[in-house]
């Protein structure tokens, strides 16, 4: 049985917590680079939990939440690093919801997070690589490994009669997992990947990447890249010269603004992203629409369980230290308990306070499994008439 922090308990002023401070979270996340017409939108479902949270006048004896953005670039891990050190040091921000990519996500781990003891929980960071990496338990994801992504997109392209595919992926932590995840996965389930092939980031031309693709030839062509850089690029140029008619889109090619720079020509195109069809999905979106931003945009849902677990572990800790409220997420995200829904942080710190157990379902179905990562929910989506319309849930 868990044990949270009893009514008297929550009172009792640990190392790290003050009564009626202004806690400051960092929001790391990609407000540039090849991920930035989702990035917006993730933040947005980061702060509205936060604004949940002080709006209830019931975290760390009244304390306030304050939301400080940073941007990651995605790509650039200096950069990042960068940023982080300025959010710990100069903002003085107690933990990081974030970073977005894996590659520089990483990289704040082990530059700023570890030595600086703050701790992070990304939305969307899906390498396979950082279920292992030294984190000294201060580092946790609300996405699904892409070792599990890989599996899923398997399935759909076999449920589908998929035999051969081309595989290609932006050449990074990100790119590199998930396509050797998904090659794992479907030639083990007896299909045939043709030809993979990396792509750089930020090139004019893909016409000889497209070329090496389309000689060895695949029904479909996977793209492990990202929406708004050379994934994108990747497809245009196979649609400009005829080299594929139909595009596997794991989670980094997942938005609005494909559809707007492709066109009609990934109409029948379809892939998967982290998602469920859940109760918590459905009040997610009503929240989240009546903050106007879109709920279905790719890791919003994600941004706004990582947050919410960061604050309600910081309560069950009575703590914003780092090393004492991450030890607390898996107890709060994980059964047996009360379960609590987006919107109804209020009330998940009014039983954290009485010592009663919760089970944070949140938006996305949260499970958090070995080292504290999701095991993870998806939506199949296909495009159609211009549209992303959902076609089933795994």
């Amino acid at each position: 049985m868990k044990h949270l922090m009893g009514t008297v308990a929550a009172f009792t002023l640990l190392a790290g917590a003050a009564v009626a401070e202004e806690v400051k979270i960092g929001v790391l996340l990609g407000f540039t680079g090849p991920l930035e017409s989702i990035t917006p939108t993730m933040a947005a479902g980061a702060e509205l939990a936060m604004a949940e949270v002080s709006a209830s006048g019931k975290f760390l004896g009244g304390s306030t939440v304050t939301p400080v953005r940073s941007d990651s670039t995605c790509v650039d891990a200096a950069a990042a690093t960068a940023a982080a050190e300025r959010l710990v040091t100069a903002e003085g921000v107690k933990a990081i919801v974030g970073a977005d990519c894996s590659g520089v996500t990483g990289a704040v781990l082990q530059a700023v997070a570890r030595p600086q003891g703050i701790g992070m929980i990304s939305p969307s960071a899906t390498s396979p690589a950082l279920s292992t990496a030294e984190d000294d338990g201060l580092f946790l994801r609300t996405a699904p490994s892409d070792a599990r992504q890989g599996q899923i997109m398997s399935d759909i392209l076999t449920a589908r009669g998929v035999k051969t595919v081309a595989l290609t992926y932006t050449n990074n932590d990100y790119g590199k997992g998930m396509a050797d995840a998904f090659a794992a996965a479907f030639t083990a389930g007896g299909g045939t990947v043709t030809a993979t092939v990396p792509h750089e980031d930020g090139k004019g031309d893909y016409s000889a990447e497209v070329a090496t693709l389309a000689s060895a030839g695949g029904e479909v062509l996977v793209v492990a890249g990202y929406v708004d850089q050379g994934g994108k690029g990747v497809i245009q140029s196979a649609v400009d010269t005829g080299a594929f008619s139909t595009f596997y889109l794991p989670d980094g090619m997942y938005g609005e603004s494909l559809i707007a720079s492709i066109g009609d020509a990934l109409n029948g195109s379809y892939g998967s992203v982290p998602g469920t069809d859940s109760e918590g999905a459905a009040t997610f979106a009503e929240l989240a629409k009546a903050a106007n931003f879109d709920p279905s945009s790719s890791y919003a849902g994600e941004s706004y369980d990582a947050a919410a677990l960061m604050l309600l572990s910081m309560a069950a800790a009575n703590s914003t230290k780092g090393a004492d409220w991450t030890a607390k997420v898996m107890d709060i995200a994980n059964g047996p308990g009360e379960v609590i829904l987006p919107g109804e942080l209020g009330k998940a710190l009014e039983l954290i306070a009485a010592g009663t157990d919760i089970d944070y379902v949140g938006a996305t179905s949260v499970e958090l499994i070995g080292g504290g990562e999701s095991a993870g929910n998806f939506r199949e989506f296909e495009i159609k008439d211009g549209k992303i319309e959902t076609v089933g849930y795994r």
